[in-house]
This record gives C-alpha cells, sequence and structure tokens, in this order.
C-alpha cells in the first residue's frame, strides 16, 4: 500500500498508519472498548502530532464509538424519534399496497415504458412504486399537517404549486382506478384483458392512453407510471449504470453533453 505523503521528514502520516488507526478504533467500537483505552491501545495519541496531507483528518474515535457501540440497539429506539434505523430486508419482496393482480398489470406496463431493461432493475422499479404508494398517505398528512412558519418555508424553497401537490395528490387513487380503467379500456377495444393482448395490442393501446386529454383517469394513470417508473429504475443499480453514474466523482471541469 502507497504512503499518502512523503515520509522523509519523518512527521507526516502514512496511509497505511492511517488505516490502522481508523481499523483499531472501529475493533475497539465492536468489542465495547472505552474511548481512553482504546486510544492508548491504538496509539492515536502518538500520532497527533504528525502532519496530514491536504484533505485527510484524523478519525475521530468519539464518533465511531458513539456509532459502533449503538449498532446493538437499533430495536430500542422509540417510535417516531427523530432518526430512525431502517435495516436491510433479505426477505423475498411482499408487496404492501398493490394487489397480485395490480403487481403483474404495473410491471407490465413499466416495461413498456421503459423498454427491454435488466429484469432485477425493472423488478426493484416495481418495488418502489408500491413503496411510494403504500406511503404515500402518510407524506399527504405530514403535508397537510405542517406548522404554518415550516410551510411557509416549504413554499419559498420549492413554490406554491410543489407544496399545493404534495398537500392535495392521491396518487393511490390515481393509479388503482387507472388500472381498473386500463382493464375495461383492452377488453372494450380488444375484446381481452390488457396482460393477454400481444406486445403490439398492448403499445398501441399505451400509446392512445399517453395521447388522452390530461384530465382523463387514463391519462393521469399515464403520466403517475411514466414518472414513477423513471424514478424508481435510475435509481437502481442498472439505472445507475445507464447514465454513468459515478457518485461523488472530482472532475477538472463541468461535464457537458458531447453532441451540438
Amino acid at each position: 500500500m502507497n504512503d499518502l505523503h512523503s515520509t522523509e521528514n519523518g512527521d507526516e502520516l502514512t496511509r497505511r498508519q492511517w488505516l490502522l488507526i481508523l481499523g483499531g478504533a472501529t475493533l475497539a467500537g465492536f468489542s465495547g472498548a472505552v474511548p481512553e483505552s482504546a486510544t492508548a491501545l491504538f496509539g492515536t495519541e502518538g500520532h497527533q502530532a504528525a502532519r496530514l496531507p491536504p484533505g485527510l483528518y484524523y478519525p475521530s474515535n468519539e464518533h465511531l464509538f458513539h456509532a459502533l457501540r449503538g449498532l446493538g440497539n437499533m430495536h430500542a429506539i422509540a417510535p417516531g424519534s427523530e432518526t430512525e434505523y431502517v435495516e436491510s430486508n433479505s426477505s423475498a419482496f411482499r408487496q404492501q399496497f398493490l394487489s397480485d393482480e395490480e403487481l403483474k398489470l404495473s410491471t407490465r406496463l413499466f416495461e413498456i415504458l421503459l423498454g427491454k431493461v435488466d429484469a432485477s432493475a425493472l423488478s426493484r422499479a416495481v418495488q418502489w412504486l408500491d413503496l411510494y404508494l403504500y406511503s404515500a398517505g402518510g407524506v399527504r398528512q405530514a403535508a397537510q399537517t405542517l406548522d404554518p412558519l415550516h410551510r411557509a418555508l416549504a413554499v419559498a424553497y420549492n413554490g406554491e404549486t410543489a407544496i399545493r401537490e404534495l398537500e392535495t395528490a392521491d396518487p393511490e387513487e390515481v393509479v388503482r382506478s387507472g388500472l381498473r380503467e386500463v382493464q375495461q379500456h383492452s377488453i372494450e377495444r380488444f375484446g381481452r384483458e390488457f396482460l393477454t393482448l400481444d406486445e403490439e395490442q398492448q403499445v398501441k393501446l399505451i400509446a392512445t392512453i399517453g395521447a388522452g386529454t390530461p384530465d382523463s383517469p387514463l391519462r393521469k394513470l399515464f403520466e403517475a407510471m411514466r414518472t414513477e417508473a423513471i424514478r424508481g429504475y435510475y435509481t437502481t443499480a442498472g439505472g445507475l449504470k445507464e447514465l454513468d453514474y459515478r457518485g461523488n466523482w472530482y472532475y477538472a471541469e463541468c461535464p457537458r453533453c458531447e453532441q451540438k
């Protein structure tokens, strides 16, 4: 492992030393060692005089101990507290809002709207839709009960239209009633339910829905599904890879589109 900075002067911390300090503090946090004894054990005080390269900082033992020692108490956090932990769920997905039939129909609609995408990314995008719809009622209630000063701040930052949308929008009804309309429209036009149509018929029907009047239930469904399909897909690993998203990447100059 290469040094972070030249050590010719003998007073500069190397990458290896810095990682040893961080690793030692982490192990101490998991073992339950108190900060004072762990600091003595791993010798961080001896490095305090060492000069660090620009942009590199000593790990905070106090913060590491606090975070790591709290890992075993996740379930002890009182519901409704300002900070709550969300544990990773490795079990099979089970929808919370959509029925089984609605889930199948939504998956096919997403597949048509997004095109041929990775099956895992498609599944996760639909899972996002289900979570979004399941949470929408709580979001709407929270928006409606905002403190007036908090609402004024939100309006100043996001605009009145965006806040009013949060307070009044009912995506649950838009999607649920819209999916029923899709089935009915499919029967009226082709004599069969949507999922039994061939691909060409399905695409034609979706194109018709997208060209409908803005206030129609089918057009509202189309707009909602298109928005959440894009949002859900492009936050999956497959979607981020397609965007060539690199996270906290440093650019010497602002990147721009190569096409004029």
